[in-house]
């Protein structure tokens, strides 16, 4: 994996790893939604909420826009479809070297009852 592509799922396993960027996004897969709105429920600052929709923007999980004096939020897939690929390339790894584990298992079985 490339050096840029490894930097950013480190930036996105860190942006998922808090609770309240993992709420935020939550709030967010139920539609677009005005920071203050979404404040409301988190029982945070609306400064902090600005940081951690700074750190998920950053990492294409959340795209913000501002209109007039509200400034809106919604879900940015991009981030999620890298995040996704991560994931597929790793369980085909994980997957195949489970099997040759079964494999290697099943035959030492074999020679030991064998």
């Amino acid at each position: 994996m490339p050096e840029l592509e490894k930097a950013e799922i480190d930036r996105l396993f860190h942006a998922l790893g808090d609770p309240t960027r993992r709420a935020i996004l939550d709030l967010l897969s139920r539609g677009p939604i005005s920071v203050t709105r979404l404040a409301e429920p988190l029982a945070v600052t609306l400064t902090a909420v600005g940081q951690h929709l700074q750190i998920l923007e950053e990492c294409e999980l959340v795209h913000t826009e501002k209109v007039g004096r509200v400034r809106t939020c919604r879900i940015e897939p991009a981030g999620f479809t890298r995040l996704e690929k991560w994931i597929k390339e790793h369980r085909s790894h994980w997957e195949l070297s489970l099997d040759r584990l079964g494999e290697f298992l099943a035959e030492e079985d074999e020679n030991a009852n064998g």
